[in-house]
């Protein structure tokens, strides 16, 4: 792979990780339901200019109803457990149960795709689940078990929309599906974005971390990452799921202060070597699917 696309990936992969700490400055001033709205509103900005264009709107007549699916599971709730989540935990932690995605996604393809599960598979799901205890131990652990529910539900709906694509859109155009996805997802929220308006105007500290999550994190990565499936293949790309919860503990302690914890490090690195383990054998015909939230 040329260096130009190694780069590429881990500015992805920084700027996905990123995600979690502008969740963490802004979810607190807008509210939980309110944060997504706005995210998905300065996403969908970018993304109507271009999926307005004849071409784009020829794709979306026959998927267009996979598109609104994908608006619930895809984007609706897993941004809005991983806003509700940031309210009892450290942003770190956001990121790095994030990464469980791969494990749900195993697990789904197996029952609904009937998709064979090799040993090392189940070795890297026993340590994916060993990782999480280690994570969210009141022991050791700052973050609470809601959070870490929050966490695992978002992770799983990433999941069931990856399956999902590959059995149903797995030829489809990804710009136009999720693109489409993220502008319904924009409507569906606004009947419970209505009824959890912030009482005070937030800051400008979070009005500039909605701006970073929904022009950056959710618009223009996507974009980016689109490329470089077109570019390298969704192979290649989906490495960028192990960049993720490393650069969310870097700009955790960077940018929040939050403390790299002993059993932050075991916890990530058992989860990601977990990881490594469950996506050894590749799910035949997927084409990629974003796990940054």
């Amino acid at each position: 792979m040329e260096l130009r696309y190694w780069f590429l990936l881990i500015l992805l992969g920084a700027i996905w990780g990123s995600a979690f700490i502008f969740i963490k400055v802004a979810a607190p001033e807008f509210g939980a339901i309110p944060l997504v709205q706005a995210r998905l509103i300065i996403a969908s900005l970018i993304f109507v200019p271009i999926l307005l264009r004849k071409k784009y709107l020829l794709l979306l007549k026959p998927i267009w109803k996979h598109s609104l699916l994908l608006a619930i599971t895809n984007n609706a709730i897993p941004f809005t457990m991983f806003s509700l989540a940031s309210f009892g935990s450290e942003s770190n932690m956001l990121a790095i149960l994030n990464a469980t995605t791969a494990f749900n996604t195993m697990i789904i393809a197996y029952f609904w795709l009937k998709e064979d599960v090799s040993f090392k598979q189940l070795t890297g799901l026993i340590l994916g689940f060993i990782g999480v205890i280690i994570l969210v131990n009141p022991e050791s652990s700052s973050t609470s078990i809601l959070s870490a529910i929050f966490c695992l539900m978002g992770a799983a709906c990433y999941s069931f929309s990856t399956v999902f694509i590959q059995k149903n859109s797995a030829k489809t155009n990804k710009l136009v599906l999720i693109g489409w996805s993220i502008i319904f997802s924009a409507f569906l929220m606004i009947p419970m974005t209505l009824l959890y308006l912030p009482d005070n105007l937030p800051s400008a500290d979070a009005f500039l971390s909605v701006l970073w999550l929904g022009g950056v994190s959710t618009g223009l990565a996507f974009l980016g990452y689109v490329r470089l499936i077109e570019k390298i293949g969704a192979v290649k790309t989906s490495t960028v799921a192990y960049f993720l919860p490393i650069f969310g503990i870097i700009w955790g302690y960077i940018f929040l202060d939050e403390v790299i914890t002993p059993s932050i490090i075991i916890g990530c690195l058992t989860i990601l070597v977990g990881v490594f383990l469950a996506t050894s054998k590749k799910i035949k015909k997927i084409e990629g699917q974003p796990h940054g939230t």
